[in-house]
Order: structure tokens, then sequence, then C-alpha cells
């Protein structure tokens, strides 16, 4: 099982590091990353693995938005088997 987890807003030091941190604590393997910064805006994107978390998913997304908050950004995380229904044709 795997998550989309997205970050985005003001550009400041410790972003990519606090997020990768806490899915490390949850045991969330970070499989790939993708960021930008245009200006002074963050856009970051991560596929994880969720397959061993040690916490509920719904936990597990209310540490990351809980880090989104801390810190004045945009964070969401998607389920992989929403995004797939979202996205199925």
């Amino acid at each position: 099982m795997r998550a989309v987890v997205t970050v985005i807003g003001k550009d400041m030091v410790g972003i990519l590091s606090k997020v990768s941190g806490t899915c490390a604590d949850c045991n969330a393997n970070v499989i790939e990353v993708t960021q930008s910064v245009l200006q002074d805006l963050f856009a970051m994107i991560m596929l994880v693995d969720i397959s061993s978390l040690r916490l509920p998913f719904d936990q597990f997304a209310a540490k990351i938005d809980g880090i989104g908050q801390e810190m004045g950004l945009s964070t969401h995380v998607m389920h992989e088997d929403i995004f797939n229904s979202m996205h199925r044709i």
C-alpha cells in the first residue's frame, strides 16, 4: 500500500526534513520525491510506502497535516486506493 503526500507553501529550511522524518517515525518508507522551488514557493510530492505503518492511516495523515499547520504549509495525504479511484477512466 502506498500514499501520495503533497506539500505546498512558502519555501523555508527544513520542510523535506520534517516531513520525511515524520514518515520515518511512523515507519512509512519514502519511495520517491519530487520537489520544486518557484521563486519563494515550495512544492513537493512524495510517494510513500505505508504497508508497515505503526499507526492507523488517518493518524499518519493527521501527523502530516500537523506539520503543515505548524509550518504554515498546505499538506495533503491521499491513500493510493483513493488516488487510483479518482484517476480511473
